[in-house]
């Protein structure tokens, strides 16, 4: 079991100042590979507050959009191929 899976089975209390501000705890942060001055995601799903690493919501995109494309194929070549086209096109016309 990963260090993140072990903090993820655990549960602990934090507290929300005046400001409307949660501390996650050191031990998330470290797992998560959180620092200071680092940007989340905040989200309401389920009726729970959800917090994710900007990393996290990369992958999980990822992941999604691999599902439709075939092994081997470049989305990046397929973009660049599109664009020179057109960039051709234009400068012949």
């Amino acid at each position: 079991m990963s260090r993140q899976e072990k903090i993820l089975n655990k549960k602990t209390r934090a507290r929300v100042n005046n400001n409307g501000r949660l501390v996650i705890p050191a031990q998330f942060r470290e797992a998560f590979e959180i620092k200071g001055g680092d940007f989340v995601v905040v989200r309401l799903e389920d009726d729970e507050l959800r917090v994710m690493t900007i990393k996290r919501r990369i992958e999980r995109a990822q992941q999604i959009v691999r599902k439709y494309i075939k092994p081997g194929v470049s989305l990046v070549d397929e973009l660049l191929a599109q664009r020179r086209a057109e960039a051709r096109k234009e400068f012949n016309d």
